[in-house]
């Protein structure tokens, strides 16, 4: 068995348990276990993982990389600086299996008393968070639909608020969805029911589309009990760059979340109270990933770039395989408090 101790520390300006948004940090130990050993032999096998990094509002330690790979390392892609996790086994290879843990100490967003005086900036500086992606066009409709939602406000945080509220309003969330949707725009707002991705994604393309520089942060959810599997708490949420400030965390799809699990009316107090919280403001319950769109990774897969990399990717013999899948993509994560 190989194991190495990779750290890395890096600083990325970014800032079930959405509803206990009391607390303020949250400790333990994430493991992610991939067992890869149910697809055929005699082919190549590659994974990509997300890999989690310290940032200012989480603190990562304790790294373990364990497993039967024959070669492993830590890379970087290109747009997005997203640190990736990548294992490879060779042909005859009849166990493939990996085991990443890592602590974490996320603390909660606060944002409050955003400055409402917008210095001069320069959008340029910010192109790649204004421009379409694959699922993600910020022209035509879209661009109707945004300037229709802002018309009459001057500033990015005037507009930047205006698209929050419309996104809460408008949008739903269908718990029906596979894992946490597409994000594919269009698709949403003709029929506005989906997952994080989706409505963070409508939130997001409103706001390029407005000339307001946006982007998504993908994590895994952390548990709120002593032990517990967290392998299908994927989330991810959205921030917007307000000028003489930075970025500014908002969640709109936790929002409806919330709604639905409470069985809350949208004119509701509680509802209100969510919608503030939420704007400028995250749970500790959640560990940045990930971020981007339309990823191509490194070393880079043979299938095409990656709607979102908020999942474990592998491929057999140069084909992806379906990390939805069970029974032929096997991996867990679980979450122990520290």
């Amino acid at each position: 068995m190989k194991t190495i101790l990779p750290i890395i520390m890096a600083i990325f300006v970014l800032h079930i348990a959405p509803l206990a948004y009391g607390a303020q940090n949250r400790s333990g130990t994430v493991t992610l276990t991939v067992d890869l050993s149910n697809q055929p032999i005699g082919k190549e096998t590659k994974l990509w993982v997300p890999y989690p990094v310290t940032d200012s509002r989480q603190v990562i330690g304790d790294i373990s990389v364990k497993g039967d790979f024959a070669t492993s390392g830590i890379y970087t892609d290109r747009e997005n600086g997203t640190p990736i996790l990548y294992a490879h086994w060779p042909k005859d290879a009849a166990s493939r299996t990996l085991v990443f843990s890592f602590t974490v100490d996320r603390q909660e967003i606060r944002q409050t008393d955003l400055p409402t005086i917008e210095p001069a900036w320069n959008p340029s500086d910010y192109e790649h968070y204004l421009t379409s992606t694959s699922l993600g066009p910020v022209d035509g409709e879209v661009k109707k639909l945004a300037d229709s939602i802002v018309v009459g406000k001057t500033t990015v945080l005037e507009k930047a608020r205006a698209l929050y509220d419309w996104t809460v309003e408008n949008m739903y969330r269908d718990p029906d969805t596979i894992g946490c949707g597409t994000g594919d725009v269009c698709l949403l707002l003709k029929r506005p029911g989906g997952k994080c991705t989706d409505i963070s994604s409508v939130y997001i393309a409103l706001c390029r589309a407005a000339g307001i520089p946006a982007r998504e942060l993908f994590s895994v959810r952390l548990g709120k009990k002593t032990e517990q599997d967290i392998t299908t708490w994927q989330h991810c949420w959205a921030e917007f760059f307000l000028p003489g400030y930075g970025w500014v965390t908002v969640d709109p799809a936790d929002v409806r979340k919330a709604m639905l699990v409470e069985k809350l009316e949208l004119d509701s107090e509680k509802t209100a109270a969510y919608r503030e919280f939420f704007w400028g403001g995250a749970d500790p319950y959640r560990v940045v990933i990930a971020q981007g769109r339309d990823v191509v990774l490194n070393p880079r897969q043979a299938g095409p770039p990656l709607n979102t990399f908020g999942y474990p990717y592998a491929e057999v013999g140069g084909e992806p395989i379906d990390f939805y899948d069970p029974k032929g993509f096997v991996y867990t994560y679980s979450f122990k408090e520290l």
